[in-house]
């Protein structure tokens, strides 16, 4: 609503200024030729506003149709050439336009503007001696009067007007007279076009750089949260309790547990630097993952991997993932009394990656867990970081004991 009011004040204040100087020019250097007597005066600005209005209606037009062909989309090449076209078009358009307005009304401007002229031919005529004579019987018989010819020329250089041999007056409208208001449309329609067209690429460049901005705001913020959110710290509290207690028990398994836990840590801090790593590597952390996990759940967690080895290349976004297997642990498999079962799939379906991770439960005990944590509410835009939409995330439930999700992303895509 305000750009299309923003757009109409600018129409109107521009054309009006046209108007205002129109009225300028007249009123102080050609008052007798415009303004008087009373009549002309009216028939003048009559005349100015029709080509106020008809110039309005003329671009408007213009720029219903700029719009629809989607203009600010076009190479430079195919913006000049239209530039060209556009102003010709416009400028013949809206010339013609003014002109059969003006000439459907009885009385108009030029209508009164030859008929003073036809005016001044006679009182010429009159002044020279001539009303009654034959002047315009300049040539008899091949033989050229002079005396009569100059006098006939005279009155039609003044006043386009002359008679013809049948003693009758008519009227021959200079070549060219239309010529300069042609050329004063061209030239207003082509600073209209400039000016909307620098309007418009300014304001691109200007959405573009705040597109660019809100892009770089998300991304770190989204760097941001993926950083905090790599590990939950219930899961390293856990890990180290656990840790803690095979230092008696289990000296070489605690320390194994250390190594695996350390893994997990590094890849975290390193995955901000990273777009994408193997599928292997990702697989590594789940599995350290995993195995420290089995420590607090012992036989209640049962891991079983489904991959295909010409998937293990495959980049991915880092610790998307583990992401996914944290929040299967956190929202299935920590809320079922008996446990259950992580499956992790990867293998290539038409020409894309399907990953897939399965987990007891289901998305009743997902939702009452609260499951608006990034594990899951930040995939998808990930992915569409990532990949431009091309690839996507979704969660389901299957057979009303398993909680199934899934990320789909193009064969060797990297980004």
């Amino acid at each position: 609503m305000k750009k299309n009011m923003r757009y109409w004040i600018c129409q109107v204040t521009g054309w009006g200024a046209w108007l205002i100087l129109n009225l300028f020019v007249a009123y102080k250097f050609a008052p007798d030729t415009y303004l008087t007597p009373n009549l002309k005066r009216n028939l003048f600005l009559f005349t100015l506003f029709i080509e106020f209005f008809s110039f309005i209606l003329i671009t408007h037009l213009l720029r219903i149709v700029l719009k629809k062909i989607a203009w600010i989309n076009f190479s430079i090449d195919k913006v000049l050439a239209l530039f060209i076209l556009s102003v010709f078009v416009t400028s013949f358009a809206s010339f013609y336009t003014s002109e059969i307005i003006q000439k459907i009304p009885p009385n108009s401007y030029d209508k009164y503007e030859i008929n003073e002229r036809k005016q001044k031919a006679l009182l010429l005529e009159k002044e020279m001696n001539l009303t009654n004579s034959d002047y315009y019987l300049y040539e008899n018989n091949g033989v050229l009067d002079s005396t009569k010819y100059v006098a006939f020329i005279k009155i039609k250089k003044a006043t386009s007007w002359y008679k013809d041999k049948n003693n009758i007056w008519k009227y021959e409208e200079k070549k060219g007279k239309n010529f300069g208001s042609l050329v004063t449309s061209i030239i207003l329609v082509s600073l209209w076009l400039l000016i909307y067209f620098a309007w418009h690429y300014v304001n691109k460049n200007r959405n573009n750089q705040l597109d660019k901005l809100r892009l770089e705001a998300v991304v770190k913020s989204l760097e941001l949260k993926t950083i905090k959110s790599h590990i939950n710290p219930h899961f390293i509290f856990n890990a180290l309790n656990s840790i803690r207690a095979l230092v008696d028990e289990n000296p070489p398994r605690a320390r194994t547990a250390i190594t695996e836990l350390s893994n997990i840590l590094r890849s975290s801090l390193q995955a901000e630097k990273l777009e994408t790593v193997p599928l292997e590597q990702e697989l590594n952390i789940v599995k350290d993952y995993l195995a420290l996990e089995h420590m607090r759940f012992e036989e209640r967690l049962k891991i079983d991997m489904h991959i295909e080895p010409n998937t293990l290349t495959q980049p991915v976004p880092p610790m998307m993932l583990q992401n996914l297997v944290e929040n299967a642990i956190k929202h299935g498999i920590s809320k079922n009394e008996n446990g259950g079962e992580i499956i992790i799939k990867s293998y290539f379906k038409d020409k894309h990656l399907e990953l897939i991770v399965q987990n007891t439960g289901n998305l009743q005990s997902l939702k009452a867990g609260n499951s608006s944590g990034f594990g899951i509410r930040s995939t998808q835009d990930r992915l569409n970081l990532l990949y431009q939409n091309k690839a996507h995330f979704e969660i389901e439930e299957k057979n009303g004991n398993m909680v199934q999700s899934k990320i789909i992303m193009p064969e060797n895509s990297t980004v």
